[in-house]
């Protein structure tokens, strides 16, 4: 029987925290445990009635069944820089710098092959989304990992990185606020982060995936008291793209629809590769999308008051344990310190803690070297619900 042989590229792929955990979880239900599971960033908050309203009046239309090819694309291009205008008060062109996606995790697994060659380095953080990794990895490059430690504020020193790596360095990709640390970025690193790059000829990328998950008294910020966007630090746009999901801010992660904003030239590139990779979505979802962004903003704040809801309780109840975690103030994580028993095996943790309680949390190991003795707890259940987590938390910590 002929042995099938597999590219190379695959093999850092054969493996994932969500996939592992999924395992995981499997194994705790067939033995009968009742699963709370914290372990994916996944809302469960339901998308708001004139999104869905959107969605439903499209399936109707015959018109709206058809591949859906560029042009076909405009009116929600242009509602996305509507949206961004209004927001962050820099001007997009909708026909040059902005591109529809499918997610934000599409775009950023995308671009690597419109910007790396075979053995170029990508700057990644660490810990950081794994499909940030998987991008490079499938490009062929080569990943340099910017270390996250709690003494700099879980921001990357860039001066750190070794001249050698930059000389071979295409692209670096940040996100905050950052999953898993749940940490903000000031403006002022930005505006480090960009003028490293004009100076190494790298490409800045940003996934501006928790845009909207912040937790501010201010209902009605100015654009200049907003979380960071990247381009306001580079306001022209001269190296920098930016990626934006519908998922988190508006409960839509079934529907996969994102889209980025950015430099004309890394717009076009990353527009090939899609290209060639598939068509967009159904335009039904497209309309659902230009609702969320142009509609009533509501629902937003309601989900941003959930999560705030959801992280005072779980909180409180880990601090009730003597689990002492940081106040994040901003997404649907808490990024926790292990106990000093697991503090350099966040794997065994979380497959003990699933096995033994039925809770599901993510390894800080999964998300890159420097996550090891961490563990991150998804904020998707509601306020009671977290508390029986941590119950039960506490009885595994203290019976193990």
């Amino acid at each position: 029987m002929t042995k099938m042989q597999f590219a190379k590229r695959l093999q850092p792929l054969q493996s994932n925290v969500f996939a592992d955990m999924d395992r995981a979880k499997a194994v705790a239900v067939a033995t009968g445990r009742e699963l709370i599971d914290l372990s994916l960033g996944s809302s469960d908050l339901p998308a708001q009635n004139h999104v869905i309203e959107a969605i439903a009046k499209s399936l109707d239309d015959p018109s709206t069944h058809a591949y859906l090819l560029f042009r076909g694309t405009q009116e929600f291009r242009y509602a996305a820089a509507q949206w961004y205008e209004q927001k962050f008060g820099i001007k997009v062109d909708p026909e040059t710098e902005v591109l529809p996606l499918i997610g934000s995790q599409e775009g950023t697994a995308h671009l690597p092959l419109a910007i790396l060659n075979p053995g170029d380095f990508g700057l990644l953080l660490d810990p950081g989304y794994p499909s940030h990794a998987g991008g490079v990895y499938l490009a062929s490059g080569q990943i340099y990992p910017m270390a996250l430690k709690a003494e700099n504020n879980f921001l990357p020193v860039l001066t750190d990185i070794p001249a050698s790596v930059l000389s071979q360095s295409k692209m670096m990709i940040l996100s905050y606020p950052h999953n898993p640390t749940s940490v903000i970025a000031p403006l002022s690193f930005f505006q480090e982060a960009v003028a490293f790059c004009q100076n190494h000829n790298i490409v800045l990328v940003h996934d501006f995936t928790y845009v909207d998950l912040v937790f501010r008294e201010d209902e009605t910020p100015s654009p200049q008291s907003l979380i960071p966007s990247i381009l306001q630090a580079d306001p022209d746009k001269s190296i920098s793209i930016e990626f934006f999901t519908l998922s988190k801010s508006y409960n839509m992660g079934g529907f996969r629809i994102g889209y980025a904003i950015g430099n004309a030239k890394l717009i076009q590139a990353l527009r090939q590769v899609k290209a060639a990779v598939d068509f967009n979505q159904y335009l039904g979802i497209l309309n659902g999308a230009i609702a969320a962004l142009t509609g009533n903003q509501d629902g937003v704040k309601m989900a941003v008051n959930t999560f705030r809801q959801r992280r005072d309780a779980f909180i409180k109840a880990l601090h009730h344990i003597g689990w002492q975690v940081p106040t994040p103030e901003a997404t649907m994580y808490i990024w926790a310190k292990l106990p000093n028993n697991w503090s350099n095996n966040s794997i065994e943790f979380c497959t003990d803690l699933v096995k033994q309680t039925g809770i599901a949390a993510s390894p800080g190991a999964g998300f890159g070297k420097a996550g090891e003795g961490y563990v991150r707890f998804a904020l998707v259940q509601e306020p009671k619900i977290l508390e029986i987590a941590v119950e039960r938390i506490a009885k595994f910590i203290n019976h193990v």
